[in-house]
């Protein structure tokens, strides 16, 4: 159910409308940016999927993209506006809050096992966001 789907996640555009007004960014641009950190979470967490299994002498890579992801996350989670996003704004920090445990997880365990799960979800995410995008810009 895409379209219910689509319909939800347009209220979730309401919920990253409120930045620190005080900021330096446009209104108009938050759509981009929260765009912007999602397609980066998602290339990070491939590049921690993608060097799982590097030997102890060989993290580096690894390191970045796990600590890369996780702030990344903690930057969606802390722009969501509940008063504003309600319903929506909660499910966005669960399904982020998925996200970074199951990277801890897998971190931990030093192999991927749900991570992949979460990355699927936060495509969706992305992909709805983009058509949000699109939506106001037509």
């Amino acid at each position: 159910c895409i379209l219910g789907r689509l319909m939800n996640l347009k209220k979730a555009s309401q919920t990253y409308q409120k930045i620190d007004e005080q900021s330096f960014v446009e209104p108009e641009d938050t759509h981009t940016i929260v765009l912007t950190m999602l397609k980066e979470l998602i290339r990070s967490i491939d590049l921690f999927e993608a060097n799982i299994d590097l030997k102890e002498g060989d993290q580096q890579i690894k390191s970045k993209h796990f600590s890369r992801a996780l702030t990344i996350i903690y930057a969606l989670q802390s722009s969501l506006d509940f008063e504003k996003g309600g319903e929506i704004a909660r499910g966005l920090f669960q399904l982020y809050e998925y996200c970074r445990q199951q990277l801890l997880k897998d971190m931990k365990n030093g192999k991927i096992e749900k991570t992949n799960n979460a990355k699927l979800s936060l495509i969706e995410i992305t992909e709805a966001w983009e058509e949000i995008g699109q939506t106001h810009a037509g």
